[in-house]
């Protein structure tokens, strides 16, 4: 990947992909350019709108989908809102206890649903006849563990229940293109390196049947621009009547992001990003692990303290310390982040 290393201008050190993703040179020059036209007055609707089908097929890509089963937005959590609205009202929804809260805080503000929390390796073994919606992400935002998503998959098919999952914290670094799941939401400013302001979703014939597009508006029919007033509902037959309108910049932006993510092999990047992990991983004294996301108990939070002294940027979350490892580090990123956990302790490079 040492090609891919040479495109990110801050990613030495940068151990943080679980949180923000960084610019490659192709995604910065684009954002450049657009900020140029817009200040020149030389932006229009129709060439942002351009952009933004060429970003829906670089995503339909990463999410194994046919473009016009891909939605696009901008948060996770409107569309688990859109699963949420939709559901009737005593329906039980099994979630993932310390999951990300997209995927778990609209079912709760629903109110008239029953939302169960398990842990993640018994999410397969909790549904049950009685569970209609499985919530969860691919990648637990917190700790790094991945769910065994065919067995989940497989139970809630059993059960007729209704499947989400979020794969913010999986696509860009690992394969997302062969999950079985009703509905696929992610946000691109994580592995992916876009700008924030720009998530999609993949629906399958059957999310597009049983969810109601609450969040329509002129961008939600079938020609957007012969859809933006009233007094008729117009909305597209695929699921681009779950689009909202675009945030035109973050778009611009996300393209190129999105392209680059779509060129590369997921398969390439999980190799080099576990191997990396495992690097680090070992250095700490950990089992190996097939999460690119490194995380591990730092309470008082002076393992990140000591990693933010010494130029490396991690993250914390929930009383753990948690680094990322993805296209723009070597093995001088794991030995400088051992360095500054064991600064007495020798870490080749």
């Amino acid at each position: 990947m040492h090609h891919e290393r040479s495109r990110y201008v801050g990613g030495r050190g940068y151990l943080a992909a679980c949180t923000l993703g960084l610019p490659a040179d192709a995604t910065r020059d684009a954002v450049r350019r657009d900020l140029d036209a817009w200040a020149t007055g030389s932006a229009t609707a129709a060439d942002y709108s351009a952009s933004l089908e060429r970003s829906r097929a670089h995503a339909a890509s990463l999410l194994g989908a046919a473009p016009r089963n891909v939605a696009t937005g901008s948060q996770v959590s409107v569309f688990t809102g859109l699963v949420a609205a939709s559901a009737p009202r005593g329906a039980e929804v099994l979630c993932v206890d310390g999951d990300f809260s997209s995927v778990v805080a609209p079912f709760l503000a629903h109110g008239g649903l029953r939302v169960r929390h398990v842990p993640l390796d018994a999410l397969a073994d909790a549904v049950t006849a009685d569970t209609a919606y499985v919530s969860y992400s691919l990648v637990q935002s917190s700790t790094g563990q991945i769910a065994d998503a065919a067995a989940i998959a497989e139970a809630a098919r059993a059960a007729g229940a209704f499947t989400l999952v979020d794969t913010t914290q999986a696509t860009g670094w690992m394969p997302t293109d062969d999950l079985d799941a009703d509905l696929l939401v992610c946000h691109a400013y994580k592995w992916l390196s876009s700008p924030r302001g720009a998530a999609f979703a993949a629906f399958s014939d059957r999310a597009i049947e049983e969810i109601t597009p609450f969040t329509a508006g002129w961008y939600s029919g079938a020609d957007p621009w012969t859809s933006c007033y009233g007094p008729d509902l117009h909305v597209a037959p695929d699921a681009t009547r779950f689009d909202v309108s675009p945030a035109w910049n973050a778009w611009a932006g996300a393209e190129a992001a999105l392209e680059i993510a779509a060129s590369l092999d997921m398969r390439e990047v999980r190799r080099h990003d576990l191997s990396l992990a495992n690097s680090f991983r070992a250095g700490l004294g950990l089992e190996a692990s097939d999460s690119a996301i490194v995380s591990w108990s730092d309470p008082d939070g002076c393992d990140l303290g000591a990693m933010t002294a010494a130029g490396i940027t991690a993250s914390g979350r929930a009383g753990r310390a948690r680094a990322a490892f993805h296209v723009w580090n070597d093995e001088e990123d794991v030995a400088l982040a051992l360095g500054s956990l064991h600064p007495h302790a020798a870490f080749a490079i």
